[in-house]
């Protein structure tokens, strides 16, 4: 029998889009996971994921291979991988938590440039300000009218996590607004 392999299709593949002193590009496809875990649990999953969750709100960790965790709540964090699968590192552990594997749901655009932080203010009511929301910083909120996790990478780049079946809008979107902040 042929061995027949698949593979996803982003919603957003081929686009780009952008101004002068802002790019709009589809993020690498990656594996994520919502992770809800108590105090006690905290350790083994640290030592399982190959970092420290965060636990000061509205912040994240990167590790050196570059997985993210990103704090959403008081137990609750988003591990994002672009190369390896979280699920498998935490499979086995000895500790009490949820897990649920998010890669099919979500999908993430990433915003940078000099009028990055322009750009997602065109849409996005939370203070994005160089001390309200510094690099590492991350948290959910909205962009025009979706749900989206937000984190900032670098100081002028910005990751926006969203559900595929808003990916599209939500690009339009940031290319709206890319265009009408450096106009």
């Amino acid at each position: 029998m042929a061995e027949v392999t698949a593979t996803r299709q982003g919603p957003l593949d081929g686009l780009i889009a952008g101004s002068v002193g802002v790019a709009i590009a589809p993020a690498a496809p990656a594996h994520r996971i919502s992770l809800r875990v108590g105090a006690d649990g905290i350790p083994a999953l640290n030592a399982a994921l190959g970092l420290e969750l965060p636990t000061v709100p509205k912040s994240s960790v990167t590790s050196s291979s570059d997985r993210m965790a990103l704090w959403l709540g008081p137990d609750e964090w988003l591990i994002i991988d672009e190369k390896l699968d979280p699920m498998v590192d935490v499979a086995g552990t000895d500790a009490v938590f949820s897990v649920v594997d998010v890669s099919h749901r979500n999908t993430a655009i990433k915003v940078a440039g000099r009028g990055a932080r322009a750009t997602l203010e065109a849409g996005c009511p939370q203070n994005l300000s160089d001390t309200a929301f510094p690099a590492g910083a991350c948290s959910r909120t909205v962009l025009g009218k979706i749900e989206v996790v937000l984190v900032r990478t670098d100081v002028n780049v910005y990751r926006i996590e969203c559900w595929r079946s808003f990916a599209e809008y939500a690009f339009e979107f940031l290319a709206d607004a890319a265009h009408d902040c450096m106009a």
